[in-house]
């Protein structure tokens, strides 16, 4: 099984790695030798030809010697250290990458990037556009300005976000320990690893125990390990939790480092398009006309050139039902265009879309990844 999931990681199209504020930082300093082992296995990953997304932790660890000893505990306190550090964050792994030719772009999400839909898909453009100029994204929590009630708190979930939103096939925590065990492994001798888990239950939560802040830094622990599993393995992305802190972790967990796999039940694309399904609920309707069917039964996105008409109001992000002349469901879609926009652009060339609306709008109305075909 172990074998298996190894194969699986190593044929990954994109994969999310997660590290954490303990293994960026220690004693307010960053860890500058790790991070170049870090960014030695990351740009071996990608001469293989995978892509990488690095969600990275440690800002306000790097940052809150410049407000003091204490360990910042009010709201303003974590925000103004994360200001501090988020900096030194991104020279370090600037600095990291630097030696291996590879440009890194800073990416500050919040919560409300992955759940509002439409600056969801201004993120995943984002994101995808990173990637295809062969750069490594390298996200973290927006600290600076997120308040409590709008923010993650930790990046173990945020990191499966972005895993789902990106369609990750494989997510990366690293973590000070090799895995789930049955109990804490540091005060139980008696703790067995759990090598692999097919699906998530309470038991597995009971396991996790409380948040482990015995390091002083950081948020997170082996339950929001297992939180951001559950987001994961629900868009059909496998998530491996092992250990972090030795020198190049990449490198020892594809040469069978221990590690807890926990595996999906379906490929993102087959995770994708059930979670639409089940979520959308048309705003509006688009109507296409033939060739335009058969180009979306064929698996290609909705272009503006196929669309006769728009019917209703509805916002960029929102869900819309496409038809025929005829009336007749093609589809359902996420629509990348407003409805006075959409209804702007219908019929129009892709490359005449910016001189009609006065800006650069997507190059699809709705992406194929952003649509359900009825069969």
């Amino acid at each position: 099984m172990t074998e298996s999931a190894l194969n699986s990681l190593r044929a990954a199209k994109r994969i999310v790695i997660k590290i954490g504020s303990a293994l960026v930082a220690d004693g307010g300093r960053t860890r500058q030798g790790w991070l170049n082992s870090l960014a030695t296995d990351i740009a071996a990953l990608r001469a293989s030809g995978q892509e990488i997304i690095l969600v990275s932790s440690g800002a306000i660890a790097l940052g809150r010697n410049h407000l003091g000893d204490e360990r910042p505990r009010k709201l303003e306190e974590k925000q103004a250290a994360a200001a501090l550090g988020q900096p030194l964050l991104m020279a370090a792994v600037s600095a990291a990458f630097g030696d291996h030719d590879v440009p890194v772009a800073q990416a500050l999400l919040t919560l409300e990037d992955t759940e509002n839909r439409r600056r969801w898909l201004n993120a995943r453009a984002t994101l995808e556009t990173l990637l295809g100029a062969g750069a490594v994204p390298v996200i973290n929590e927006n600290d600076s300005v997120a308040t409590d009630e709008i923010r993650y708190g930790d990046n173990d979930r945020l990191a499966a976000r972005v895993a789902q939103m990106i369609g990750a096939d494989a997510l990366i925590l690293l973590s000070d320990v090799d895995g789930l065990y049955s109990a804490d492994p540091r005060v139980d001798a008696d703790a067995e690893h759990i090598l692999v888990i097919e699906e998530l239950t309470g038991e597995h939560d009971d396991m996790a125990g409380d948040i482990n802040q015995s390091a002083n830094v950081g948020s997170g622990g082996m339950a929001t390990k297992l939180a951001a599993a559950r987001i994961a393995q629900a868009a059909g992305c496998m998530t491996v939790i092992t250990r972090g802190t030795d020198m190049s972790p990449i490198e020892a967990l594809l040469a069978g480092g221990k590690a807890t796999w926990v595996l999906p039940s379906m490929t993102p694309e087959k995770a994708r398009e059930t979670w639409l399904r089940g979520h959308l609920t048309p705003e509006g309707t688009v109507r296409v006309d033939a060739g335009a069917v058969k180009a979306l039964r064929s698996g290609a996105s909705l272009l503006p050139v196929g669309v006769t008409g728009v019917k209703g109001q509805f916002a960029r992000g929102a869900a819309v039902a496409i038809k025929d002349e005829n009336g007749t469901l093609i589809g359902k879609g996420v629509t990348a265009y407003s409805s006075e926009d959409a209804a702007r652009i219908a019929g129009l060339q892709t490359d005449a879309v910016e001189a009609q609306l006065g800006y650069r709008g997507r190059p699809a109305l709705v992406h194929r990844d952003d649509l359900i075909i009825e069969s």
